[in-house]
């Protein structure tokens, strides 16, 4: 009787246990569901999404290059004595680029001018004597012949004379050549020579490679149905890959003649300028042409656009949350792009705001 006893009281206890144990569980978490933080939401601006007639647009990928490009070689040859750029340097037209040892032309600059004094005062003899065989000759008191010889002889060092200031001339532009100056106003992109080397007339080593970067040009391959719709001088919007955010206007300037019969694809030629020197040569872009004929779009504001990864998206305002809607840019036009998703006129995009959002992440409206 005593061990029944025993073991309904260890029976009731361990429930009494159990039950306190849930009641207690039961308390705290309903003290954590609480008190638990509530996300505020995020202040935003919305534009809504609107229907237009626009231009058609196509865009393409092409790639930049310098429309200035040099490699830069010496009209004199000689031993490299000072080289004072390097790569990435950027230069002034008629910066020194190099200079060579002028030992050698200015000793034969030395012995050119003396040979020049020289025949100078040869000269003026022989044009003296000249004038007293004139004379003579007006008295008759010499031959002919001896003032024929006179006139020959002074005729004969003037034309000395001059070629001995051609010599000169020649060895001043020799050494002024000894100097290697920028021909435009650029970036050295590649070094080919140093101090102590010996550098031939014209190449086949050259001095430096040189670019300008200040107009960049950028080839862009239009398959025919489109390229027959674009004409020279037309605004073309430039994008660059690796600097989000920044657009360029250029212009067409030229459509080559000869395209690829593999691709049909014709090469078209579009500058654009590069304040600042951002764009460099041999970047990827995308360059959007207009080709004239119309079409209906859905225009969004260019802040509306999020870019994640390789994907474009917009975050469409549900109520008082948001979603973010996967889209395909096709055109630009303004302050707007087209764009193609699962949206429709009116639907409220967030233009202010959107850089962080997550789905499903709660917004307020600003007016």
């Amino acid at each position: 009787m005593e061990q029944t006893y025993r073991r309904k009281f260890i029976f009731y206890a361990t429930l009494v246990a159990l039950f306190s144990l849930l009641l207690i569980s039961t308390i705290l978490h309903g003290q954590d569901t609480s008190t638990k933080p509530q996300v505020p939401p995020v202040p935003v601006q919305v534009a809504p999404v609107i229907q237009e007639t626009v231009s058609e647009q196509i865009t393409l990928v092409g790639t930049t290059e310098a429309i200035a490009r040099s490699m830069v070689a010496a009209e004199a040859s000689g031993l490299v004595e000072d080289f004072p750029v390097r790569e990435g340097d950027f230069v002034k037209k008629g910066e020194i680029l190099v200079r060579l040892t002028t030992t050698d032309v200015l000793i034969r600059l030395q012995a050119a001018t003396a040979t020049k004094e020289r025949v100078r005062a040869n000269l003026i003899f022989a044009e003296k004597e000249l004038v007293r065989y004139r004379e003579l000759k007006d008295t008759d008191s010499i031959a002919a012949r001896k003032y024929d010889e006179a006139l020959y002889s002074q005729q004969s060092l003037e034309q000395e004379l001059r070629g001995a200031e051609a010599q000169i001339d020649l060895l001043k532009d020799e050494i002024q050549n000894k100097t290697v100056r920028a021909p435009f106003a650029g970036f050295v992109a590649k070094e080919h020579t140093q101090v102590g080397e010996w550098l031939p007339v014209g190449g086949p080593r050259e001095v430096v490679t040189l670019v300008d970067l200040g107009h960049i040009r950028i080839t862009v391959d239009v398959p025919e149905r489109y390229v027959v719709k674009l004409s020279p001088g037309s605004a073309v919007r430039v994008e660059v890959e690796s600097l989000p955010g920044e657009t360029v206007i250029g212009k067409i300037a030229a459509i080559l003649p000869e395209g690829d019969p593999n691709s049909r694809t014709f090469p078209v030629r579009v500058t654009l300028p590069n304040p600042g020197f951002k764009i460099k040569s041999g970047m990827e872009v995308r360059a959007a042409f207009d080709l004239g004929t119309k079409k209906n779009a859905l225009l969004v504001p260019k802040d509306a656009i999020v870019t994640a990864g390789a994907n474009r998206v917009v975050f469409l305002v549900i109520s008082t949350v948001v979603q973010p809607v996967p889209v395909t840019v096709t055109g630009y036009y303004d302050g707007n792009v087209a764009v193609e998703g699962a949206i429709n006129p009116g639907d409220r995009v967030v233009i202010r705001g959107n850089e962080r959002l997550r789905p499903g992440q709660p917004v307020q409206v600003l007016e």
